[in-house]
């Protein structure tokens, strides 16, 4: 995600714009992304390796809390990877830090230099699947066969849209393609509803 500007609790309000997302996102996997790439293990859905890496993460800092997550390798036609990267943030050390897990281990475990505030993600949100499958009933499944696209990205994380409800989590599905813009889908993680689509 190079170029991704810091996004505040306070400034919450203040979606992230497409290309911030985007930005965010590939730095973001970037860094999540390190040796070891196994092909060989079972995609599973995000909330698989959050355990651990909330473990890891509150054992870093006792006020350690997950502000976003997304896939660190490709993802399945049900919203499965075979690695996810979650990113918590500690108020008391003003620090993120992030977690790559995959097979149930971390992979990657390392302090983000970077500015990425973001107001905490509660307990209760959607997985990847029906995250997914919402995307997929609404435009991503009409992207996909009329470019040969594909889902290249899930992230998940507060405040990234603009709408009367800005501070709300959402999974932000980016669609890729050969030969046209690619596609966003952000859906509601707590109900499951498309709230907003743009190309770019």
């Amino acid at each position: 995600m190079n170029g991704a500007r810091s996004t505040s609790p306070r400034r919450a309000a203040r979606p992230a714009a497409p290309f911030v997302l985007a930005a965010t996102a590939l730095l973001l996997g970037t860094l999540f992304a390190g040796p070891g790439r196994a092909r060989d293990r079972a995609p599973l859905p995000a909330r698989a390796g959050l355990d651990i890496a909330r473990a890891a993460a509150q054992a870093w800092s006792p006020d350690a809390a997950l502000i976003y997550l997304e896939n660190d390798e490709p993802l399945d036609d049900s919203g499965a990877a075979t690695r996810w990267g979650y990113l918590f943030y500690s108020g008391s050390l003003d620090q993120a830090r992030i977690y790559s897990v995959s097979d149930g281990r971390i992979r990657v475990a390392e302090n983000l230099e970077m500015k990425f505030e973001a107001p905490p993600l509660g307990a209760q949100w959607i997985d990847s699947g029906p995250a997914l499958a919402a995307a997929q009933r609404d435009l991503g499944g009409a992207f996909c066969r009329a470019h040969s696209g594909r889902l290249s990205t899930m992230l998940l994380m507060r405040g990234a849209f603009q709408d009367e409800h800005p501070d709300d989590a959402t999974w932000t599905l980016i669609y890729t393609a050969p030969d046209a813009p690619s596609l966003f889908v952000m859906v509601d993680a707590a109900d499951g509803r498309v709230r907003r689509s743009w190309r770019g």
